[in-house]
């Protein structure tokens, strides 16, 4: 019988149970007995659930504090120098410090995982002297065993991708490093062996990527290095995300498994196997099951991959198992109460993802759970959805079609319209602002949320939020900043807050994914055709700028983040769903500057995210991305001058599509990855208005004066001072009131000590 498998569950709890008991062991509510305890609770709930579902290969090892490569790093010893770790297992201190800085050392970089919305911290090699501090995978496998009876698939990032997922050294150290991880790896597998444990997923997600031939001969001595050492583990050497670069000399690796994605890569995977074949000693790991998108699987479709695949592998070597981690889906369907019936029907989420792969695992060859019945039930479902009139607006349609196809460009070019938008700004040089969101506290959230029951009427809500406003403005008036925003106190969710306000989508109860941390997101559902219904920020940002003589900036979040930030319907190209967001979007750019409001910022911190991990595939997507930005933004006057903020991403190879996107100034986040960004500019010259963020918001340490000062230094070696301003890094939503009106001011500070330096 075809076996079953997931390569990771969501960590979050259907209630987001583990969001709430970290942030509880964070502000001091718990203690760390505590904390561990209720951790446990939730994690082995989260392999109960797998084992009553019939899940074959359960994962353990999957559960992570905080996020599963610095699990890695720190199970290693890798630790920066300035957390003063002296050794044995890492303390919850140093292991949180890490991931979000302490009151003397800041955090370590995050970034995006691949190209989703999941951030990883990044490990720093420099200085470090790996060493096996605890086991953690066996750990993992003792607590389902013992006490659930689970014999689990322990989850172990394999080395490759570590090692090319982490910074501090340089390329000609890379066999070293790897040489001095390897015996680690080893003797984690050899403790799992003394164990008893059959397999092991060993995680090599890099494998998508291209890779060069010094790569592929690491990897293939990498793999021949463990096997030979640990010749009793069976290890599925898993791929996910796309399909793997240089098939044939990964499937002749001498490992026992071979876990490939036959849904993001399909055609590519698919067609390596038909044409070079499998390898009769290996088991195929078949992600068949989409395990980062919310639609149900199209059974007939499904059925026919695994019946080719059982036909070229045999069906006795074949798991069907997610194509990735559940990480990146919701835990349940189970709780939402107030979808349309026919949006709800054609939903799956982590729980279900579980049925399917059961179901098509049992099913396929047995015809067992009356699969039959479950595919005029799947037939229908997606039929349903098709007909319905949200996905048949020819409206929407016609007018997108009409405008991709204008000239999407200002009426000049920056250059001249810098000139016109100095003389009316009279800003001074290095002008400050901020990202967007001032810290929404638990009365903002409160005052919300008895609008949401109806316990106060639009009235009362709004004029709360005016008085949120009025506070925020003479308070970015008394610290100093130049460029003033209203606060966005209004906004759950910079993508949420938009989508409810747009035809075309949908929001559950309960749909939260882990976005970094503690950080979780409820993305919106995007099953329709996107269509602008009415003003969506103009009312609030006309009454800070009438309270304040400074410039305000209208606060808008861009069509390609709104996309990659939102599960969105598959039934059309990206690329149409990325421009009926830009024909809506334009509508309220418009209306704002129709407002007075001479300033507008449409945030696209996702355009890196959505980058296809393919290179041949990335230049098209960032000529439509750049195309739907401009889209957006082109019909303003000149002197309107137009901000897009980007976030936590490698920018190095995309600063022409990003200049091309014409935005006159962009702010990009530097100070988490310790002002790397910045040799980009050494390397390329930028034309337009740019601001590096200055200190990292993420963490809840206070920067210092000189810390900013040293950032801003080193940026203006390489910038324009004429076009360079000042602000943090992104967004001030999640911090406290406290922290933020102390960091600002350092900010401004920091800025009036460059001013005297620089100022001509």
């Amino acid at each position: 019988m075809v076996k079953s498998s997931v390569l990771g569950y969501p960590r979050i709890g259907a209630d987001r149970e583990w969001k709430k008991a970290l942030e509880s062991f964070w502000s001091g509510k718990l203690d760390e007995t505590e904390l561990h305890s209720q951790l446990k609770e939730i994690r082995l709930s989260h392999l109960r659930n797998q084992k009553e579902k019939g899940i074959d290969f359960i994962p353990v090892n999957d559960f992570s504090y905080y996020d599963h490569v610095l699990d890695t790093a720190t199970m290693f010893g890798i630790i920066p120098k300035r957390f003063l770790y002296n050794g044995g297992p890492v303390p919850l201190s140093v292991y949180y410090g890490i991931a979000r800085g302490t009151k003397d050392s800041t955090a370590s970089e995050m970034t995006k995982w691949f190209n989703t919305n999941y951030h990883y911290i990044v490990p720093e090699l420099e200085g470090a002297s790996p060493v096996l501090t605890e086991n953690k995978p066996l750990i993992a496998y003792r607590e389902a065993k013992e006490s659930l009876g689970i014999d689990g698939k322990p989850v172990v990032l394999g080395p490759l991708t570590f090692l090319k997922l982490s910074k501090g050294y340089s390329q000609s150290e890379t066999d070293a490093w790897l040489d001095r991880l390897l015996p680690l790896y080893v003797q984690v597998l050899q403790e799992l062996a003394a164990e008893g444990v059959v397999w092991v997923q060993m995680d090599e997600p890099i494998l998508v990527t291209k890779l060069s031939k010094d790569d592929v001969q690491r990897l293939k001595s990498t793999y021949e290095t463990l096997t030979a050492s640990v010749p009793q583990i069976n290890i599925l050497l898993q791929t996910y995300f796309e399909s793997v670069e240089h098939y044939s000399d990964i499937v002749a690796l001498p490992v026992k498994g071979i876990g490939l994605d036959f849904v993001h890569g399909l055609s590519r995977n698919l067609s390596s196997i038909r044409e070079h074949g499998f390898p009769k000693d290996k088991v195929l790991g078949a992600g068949i099951i989409d395990g980062r998108g919310i639609w149900k699987a199209q059974l007939r479709d499904k059925i026919s991959l695994i019946e080719e695949l059982a036909e070229l592998v045999s069906q006795d070597r074949i798991i069907v198992q997610s194509s990735c981690s559940l990480l990146h889906v919701p835990v349940t369907v189970e709780h939402e109460k107030k979808l349309a019936p026919e949006l709800k029907a054609a939903l799956a989420f982590a729980d279900e993802k579980l049925d399917e792969i059961v179901l098509l695992s049992r099913g396929v060859f047995h015809n067992t759970n009356n699969i039959s019945i479950q595919l005029e039930e799947n037939d229908r479902i997606y039929q349903t959805l098709d007909q319905s009139g949200v996905r048949r607006r020819s409206d929407v349609q016609h007018a997108v079609a009409a405008i991709s196809n204008e000239r999407l460009e200002r009426s000049r070019p920056f250059a001249e319209r810098h000139i016109d938008q100095q003389k009316k700004w009279q800003l001074p040089i290095f002008p400050t602002t901020t990202i967007g969101s001032f810290p929404q506290s638990a009365e903002v959230r409160k005052a919300r949320q008895l609008w949401r029951k109806g316990d106060w009427n639009n009235e009362r809500y709004a004029d709360y939020i005016r008085e949120q406003i009025d506070i925020w403005i003479k308070l970015q008036e008394e610290i100093g900043l130049d460029v003033l925003v209203h606060g966005e106190f209004e906004r759950t969710d910079m993508v949420e807050f938009f989508g409810e306000k747009l035809a075309g989508f949908a929001f559950t109860q309960n749909g939260w994914v882990q976005s970094y941390g503690s950080r979780c997101v409820k993305p919106p559902i995007i099953y329709g055709d996107v269509a602008f219904e009415g003003e969506m920020t103009v009312e609030e940002t006309k009454y800070a700028q009438s309270r304040t003589d400074r410039p305000v900036k209208g606060m808008l979040t861009g069509p390609i983040t709104i996309m990659n930030w939102s599960f969105v319907r598959d039934d059309i190209p990206r690329e149409q769903i990325a421009y009926q967001l830009a024909y809506a979007l334009r509508q309220e750019v418009e209306a704002l500057e129709q407002a007075g409001i001479g300033m507008i910022q449409v945030d696209e911190p996702a355009v890196r995210e959505g980058l296809p991990l393919k290179e041949e595939e990335q230049e098209d997507y960032l000529a439509w991305a750049v195309k739907a930005f401009r889209m957006t933004t082109c019909t303003v006057q000149d002197s309107t001058q137009i901000h897009t903020h980007m976030c936590y991403c490698e920018f190095h190879d995309m600063i022409d599509s990003i200049e091309a996107m014409d935005a006159d100034v962009i702010s990009i986040e530097t100070s988490r990855s310790h002002g790397e960004l910045i040799h980009s500019f050494e390397l390329q010259t930028y034309k337009l208005g740019i601001g590096l963020g200055v200190y990292d918001i993420h963490s809840p340490r206070v920067p210092q004066v000189e810390e900013m000062t040293s950032m801003i230094d080193r940026a203006l070696r390489v910038l324009d001072p004429k076009l360079f301003w000042i602000n943090p890094d992104c967004g001030l939503k999640t911090r406290g009131y406290e922290e933020t009106v102390v960091s600002l001011r350092n900010m401004v500070e920091a800025t009036r000590i460059a001013r005297e330096k620089y100022i001509v």
